[in-house]
């Protein structure tokens, strides 16, 4: 039996007895002091409806030092049991994207005016005190603050719920000059019975995107465990030219035209499968709608916004990336190229998968190994765009519908090796066109591509030296079509859209109406009718492209750029046979360009650009376009404003 001494009051071992609060109360007890009920609680416990007493009053002994606060100004913060007490107090703190926010004045909704005295007590409050339009500070519309349970929509479920918008104005002022046929009905000229008539055109666009995300979760390590995301864009634009039957199909078309285009680029939900997450943050999601895939680094083969369903993630701790993608294409707006979401989606579909991974073969280096098939069947359907030019099929030999299946294997490396940066693209494009404009068979497809650029950084100068090859068919009547074409290509190289190759479209006049030796925005010589709504075509001339530039960041606001291409057709015997010429030279020209880039206080929210590119036409290109005493130079001359929120 337990005796007495060494049980409780209610007869339990003193085992289980409360432990003593303190050593003091255990050196009270042992001396015979009686212990108190406060002392007697476990460390946490209050007694209920008991109220403390307040602590001594400090006595401030120097003189001239503020005074301590009275025993009044100290509280219990009140833990939401029993009532609140004189001595309690309900702190209402915001969530801690808020804290500092909740200082700021608000406006009195009697008088609509702001008390800012509290500016001060606190003057460095005022630096974070500022409209929600405000797109360099904290702003509910900018995702830096979740929204509140008042702004959230009651379908919204949870907490972490971030709205983000944005705006952006592009302006393009853009004087040119190309060689423009002169129609075989009519011309604005009456003595002009050359080819080709004058030169000189202008292009006007102005060109508004709104972007509106919803999403949910904190993005530090993850990311979203849902988003919604539509981006819609608006285009005005106003194209001047010399020459009629340039704009539109019909000989009594003008030679100017304004047109409003509207279309939409982002229009996606993306869910984040989050028990394929991992220990180091690597993570899977779908993303299905609307929305932008690059199948490379530079943009070469298809860069573009479309209707698709889309896994990708990440593993080994960011250092594997995967895609995994199909895409059903929509169709164009001819004259601005925004997604056309009033017309039936084309029979073309795309289907992808990539896989990245960092420092291979070498530290710094990042690989990507990449399938992609493009699957057309469109050989039962006739397609005019907007201006009335027959589109698909190309205006080129039997003038038959095609459909073809193509698969693009390739390997790409970016990154660098030591001090030097590295860009490299191979591909080989191969599979089958049911129908070769020239023989009227099926005929295979055998393409090759590659590229690369390497650039070197010294202080504040950047020298590049670019090099591509795209092959070109040497022979259009043998059953091997062996010229490369991309699906849709955006490339970010050897000058970009500052080039006059890249950014302007050469019309192949002659051998096909409406049909262009290259395409805008691109650098490739495919002879398709379109880019934005032509077929691929794999019977084409080729490209070869050796270039220099260089990038000098004058200060973090300034960048001026230069860069200068040799480009020639890989192979002209597809020009020669759609021309019916004996012979034309491979060497297209020169290509100069100038660029400069000024964004005020180092921001991307305004950004301006003022490039001018010349051609200095080769032998092969002045055989093709040869003019009345003219024709040896274009020019291209680009403007170009951004503003962003």
């Amino acid at each position: 039996m337990v005796p007495a001494a060494a049980a409780g009051m209610d007869g339990a071992p003193a085992s289980a007895a409360p432990a003593m609060n303190s050593a003091a109360d255990a050196a009270a007890q042992s001396a015979g002091d009686t212990v108190t009920a406060d002392g007697a609680l476990l460390p946490g416990r209050r007694r209920p409806g008991f109220r403390k007493g307040l602590p001594e009053r400090v006595e401030q002994m120097n003189l001239g030092a503020v005074s301590a606060p009275p025993p009044e100004a100290f509280y219990d913060k009140y833990d939401g049991e029993g009532p609140i007490n004189d001595l309690a107090l309900n702190v209402a703190l915001p969530d801690r994207w808020r804290i500092t926010n909740a200082l700021c004045p608000q406006k009195d909704p009697a008088t609509g005016k702001q008390d800012k005295g509290i500016y001060t007590l606190y003057p460095k409050l005022e630096n974070v005190c500022h409209t929600i339009f405000d797109p360099f500070h904290h702003s509910v519309i900018k995702g830096d603050r979740p929204l509140s349970k008042a702004q959230r929509p009651g379908f919204l479920k949870g907490d972490d719920w971030f709205f983000i918008a944005s705006a952006i104005s592009d302006t393009v002022v853009e004087p040119r000059s190309f060689p423009i046929p002169v129609g075989n009905q009519t011309t604005t000229n009456a003595n002009e019975i050359d080819t080709f008539g004058r030169s000189n055109s202008l292009v006007l666009a102005q060109t508004f995107i709104t972007s509106f995300s919803l999403l949910k979760g904190l993005t530090a390590f993850k990311p979203p465990i849902i988003e919604y995301r539509a981006t819609l864009a608006t285009q005005i634009n106003y194209v001047q030219v010399p020459e009629k039957r340039v704009l539109s199909v019909l000989p009594t078309g003008g030679t100017h035209r304004t047109d409003y285009s509207f279309g939409v680029q982002d229009l996606f939900v993306d869910y984040h499968i989050g028990r394929f997450d991992s220990k180091r943050f690597d993570f899977v999601s779908i993303r299905a709608g609307i929305q932008e895939f690059t199948a490379d680094f530079r943009g070469f083969l298809f860069l573009d916004n479309q209707l698709g369903v889309r896994i990708f993630g990440n593993r080994d701790n960011n250092r594997v990336q995967f895609n995994l993608a199909a895409f059903w294409r929509l169709e164009k707006d001819t004259n601005s190229g925004l997604n056309s979401i009033q017309d039936t989606p084309r029979r073309d579909w795309v289907f992808t998968a990539n896989l990245y991974r960092q420092d291979f073969p070498v530290v710094g280096l990042t690989s990507q190994v990449s399938v992609t098939y493009n699957m057309n069947r469109e050989r039962d359907q006739i397609h005019a765009d907007v201006n009335g030019f027959p589109v698909r099929p190309a205006l080129l030999g039997d003038l038959r519908g095609r459909e073809y299946d193509v698969v693009y294997l390739g390997y790409a490396v970016d990154g660098r090796i030591g001090r030097m940066n590295l860009t490299a693209q191979l591909y080989a494009a191969l599979g089958e066109d049911r129908n070769n404009f020239l023989t009227s068979r099926p005929a295979k497809i055998a393409a090759y591509f590659a590229a690369a650029e390497a650039s070197y950084d010294v202080d504040w100068m950047r020298f590049r030296l670019s090099g591509l090859y795209a092959s070109g068919d040497k022979n259009p009547y043998d059953g091997t079509e062996g010229g490369f074409d991309a699906i849709f290509e955006n490339p970010q190289f050897a000058g970009a859209d500052t080039s006059y190759w890249i950014r302007q479209t050469i019309p192949f006049a002659g051998g096909g109406r409406a049909v262009s030796i290259n395409g805008r925005n691109g650098i490739l010589n495919s002879l398709r009718s379109s880019k934005e709504e032509g077929q691929s075509n794999f019977t084409n001339p080729g490209t070869i492209l050796l270039g220099v530039g260089a990038d000098f960041d004058l200060t973090p606001e300034v960048r001026v750029s230069t860069n200068v291409n040799h480009l020639w057709f890989d192979n002209t015997k597809v020009l020669q046979v759609l021309r019916n010429e004996g012979s034309i030279p491979k060497s297209i020209g020169f290509d100069t360009s100038v660029s400069a880039v000024w964004r005020p206080n180092a921001s991307q929210n305004i950004v301006f650009r003022l490039s001018a590119a010349t051609l200095f036409a080769g032998a092969g290109f002045r055989d093709l376009f040869a003019q009345q005493g003219r024709g040896n130079r274009f020019y291209s001359v680009l403007a170009n404003a951004i503003l962003a929120f």
